[in-house]
């Protein structure tokens, strides 16, 4: 039986995942219906993809019977009203990281979900890569040892306008910080850091440019992490313990393991489409997690599970607050 999408907002990355939908077999995934702010453009998306129902609002769609999980493509800030209206109306949501611009936003949207007893997701595509999973059984064997520390880093030069938007909640943290924030929780087993350590550089709209921290776990291990919308950098994650080291790259969408020197590639899933985004092809192993979730009945994914959604927007909001950052929505 296939799973009925819905697709909120027609921006960049709705193009891609939508794309991605309609390379798989109809018998698992269909969209079904699209909304944008204005109807035109989510008609032009309808054409394009051939979706049946076209919406001027993200609240017809989420009234929509036949939807039965809700994609969340918006901009950060109009994240959180949008999850919540579909949660209203009895949608399972997948919703595009950064889930929340803050953590009481995040809190509010896994409160509303809880109380529904509904699934809810924050799409970190990168948790569903074989790449990842094979990562976390070498952590699981030992074959590194015991863990000492691990990093990150994700940057490029970036050109959209949105990533120095101050009111969209723009900046490295918000779009690529997320990455490798989720990467460190994930090898310290989703504990809270004892202690967060920050530097930045920012950006003359307000946002964060350029910002390197240091986490501090129970047990004497740490993580750190850079990320940067102004450079490029190498675009790779660690893991370093006693008897060795594992690496994974690139970090967002993993598709390389290394183990003591010991090389393993899994190789993008071809394609002929065209897609905005680099490996977004591969956007196929997110859907076809949720897709394993809700024919299971599960109410959250267990390989992002939202008390680790919640930790994650804690963590990226504290370090906003060492670095000076802050955005409207903190004032709510």
């Amino acid at each position: 039986m296939p799973l009925r999408w819905g697709i909120v907002s027609v921006g960049l990355i709705s193009n891609d995942f939508t794309t991605m939908l309609c390379s798989l077999p109809r018998s698992d995934h269909q969209v079904v219906a699209v909304a944008a702010r204005e109807l035109s453009r989510a008609r032009e998306f309808a054409r394009k993809y051939g979706v049946p129902r076209a919406y001027g609002s993200y609240e017809e769609l989420a009234k929509d019977p036949n939807v039965e999980v809700a994609y969340i493509g918006t901009q950060h800030p109009q994240h959180k009203a949008a999850v919540l209206m579909c949660l209203a109306a009895g949608k399972a949501v997948l919703c595009e990281k950064p889930m929340g611009v803050n953590a009481a936003e995040v809190q509010e949207m896994v409160s509303e979900a809880r109380s529904r007893g509904l699934f809810l997701m924050e799409g970190i595509w990168t948790r569903c890569f074989p790449a990842t999973e094979a990562l976390k059984s070498v952590l699981a064997q030992g074959t590194v040892g015991d863990l000492r520390v691990a990093r990150a880093e994700m940057g490029f030069n970036m050109s959209l306008a949105r990533v120095t938007d101050w009111a969209q909640a723009g900046g490295a943290l918000m779009d690529l910080g997320i990455y490798c924030v989720q990467f460190i929780s994930m090898v310290f087993g989703g504990q809270r850091p004892e202690k967060i350590s920050a530097v930045g550089r920012i950006h003359e709209t307000g946002v964060d440019d350029t910002v390197t921290v240091l986490l501090q776990y129970p047990g004497g291990v740490h993580g750190s992490f850079t990320c940067s919308i102004s450079s490029e950098l190498g675009n790779t994650a660690y893991v370093n313990g006693t008897k060795g080291r594992a690496e994974v790259s690139a970090i967002w969408a993993p598709t390389q393991l290394v183990t003591n020197d010991e090389r393993k590639e899994f190789p993008v899933r071809p394609s002929s489409n065209t897609y905005n985004f680099p490996y977004s092809a591969n956007l196929h192993f997110e859907a076809t997690h949720v897709r394993e979730c809700l024919r299971k009945g599960l109410k959250e994914s267990p390989v992002i599970p939202l008390a680790e959604s919640e930790l994650l927007a804690d963590i990226l909001e504290e370090v906003r607050k060492v670095i000076g950052v802050t955005f409207p929505q903190d004032k709510r």
